[in-house]
């Protein structure tokens, strides 16, 4: 017996052009999509449509428009209940909202407040981050520690087996990844973002994040979501909300994560919002699992069996 999970990516997956097919072809994602607008009081569907691609890329519209995005999908496969569910940083807010945890609409408050601070912080403490591919998480760990010398890095994303991405201050990142280099990894390679995600460089942001959180109404989640600090299932809304808050600084444990919801019965992973990114990341970490997405609304149409 097949047990389906949902899985909501995170910032990167945006594209301009993403969710015009759902406002232009379905009356519900239509009247989400206004109402996204209206509640941040921002033309969030015009970027998402029509861009331009920098505006779209800016960390305050692109965090919105992905779970908005997310959302819209989510709402339209009524006809399919996941077992459990995840999101990568960002769409760790879309998964509590499947979840039953969060509100649609304080979602959407959080995750543009988060994207403002966010950027922020950047735009403050200015950082970077780079892609290492070919290293162990013990040896990435490792030689962010020795490089804390020449400045702040730690590990922020455990992707998949392999592909683990650093953060933190131009001097330390670099310094890692010239020991990564030296120790044999694949590649190296610094990505080109506005801040150093999943650092203390994110610090700043985590205070204004947190007075929003305290204020926000989070339920116990229906469905157990696998969270990015601790790689394992929660319900509860206080271990919820304080998990939210350290994710900003945390690393995001996702090949543990996909690991962890195989152990517990996970079977069908289904991708849902821009891109295939996970997809990706889960067949690398699980080879057993099946793996689909829900980008389009081609796509849900076609699994209803109403193309």
């Amino acid at each position: 017996m097949s047990t389906i999970v949902f899985i909501f990516p995170g910032q990167g997956a945006q594209y301009v052009g993403m969710a015009r097919d759902f406002f232009e072809q379905d009356a519900r994602a239509r009247a989400m999509i206004e109402a996204a607008d209206r509640i941040i009081g921002a033309p969030l569907s015009r970027i998402c449509f029509e861009g331009p691609e920098e505006e779209l890329r800016q960390t305050r519209n692109t965090q919105p428009a992905i779970f908005l995005h997310s959302m819209v999908a989510a709402r339209l496969l009524t006809h399919i209940t996941p077992a459990m569910v995840a999101g990568h940083s960002l769409g760790e807010y879309s998964a509590l909202v499947v979840s039953g945890a969060l509100s649609f609409e304080d979602g959407l408050r959080l995750v543009r407040l988060r994207g403002e601070l966010m950027q922020q912080a950047g735009e403050h403490q200015q950082g970077t981050m780079a892609a290492l591919v070919g290293l162990n998480p013990e040896v990435t760990e490792e030689l962010c520690r020795e490089a804390s010398a020449a400045g702040i890095v730690q590990p922020a994303n455990f992707n998949s087996p392999g592909q683990i991405v650093i953060s933190g201050s131009v001097e330390g990142v670099r310094k890692a990844m010239e020991l990564a280099r030296a120790r044999g990894a694949k590649m190296a390679k610094e990505l080109v973002v506005s801040g150093a995600f999943h650092s203390p460089l994110m610090e700043g942001a985590r205070q204004g994040l947190k007075q929003a959180l305290d204020r926000t109404e989070i339920q116990d989640a229906r469905i157990p979501v696998y969270t990015n600090v601790t790689a394992e299932p929660v319900t509860k809304a206080a271990a919820i909300r304080d998990l939210l808050y350290r994710q900003l600084t945390s690393p995001v444990r996702w090949e543990q994560t996909v690991r962890n919801m195989v152990r517990d019965g996970a079977t069908d992973f289904i991708e849902i919002g821009p891109g295939k990114v996970l997809q990706g990341l889960v067949k690398r970490t699980e080879t057993s699992v099946l793996t689909s997405g829900y980008d389009k609304l081609a796509d849900i149409m076609k699994n209803r069996g109403e193309q």
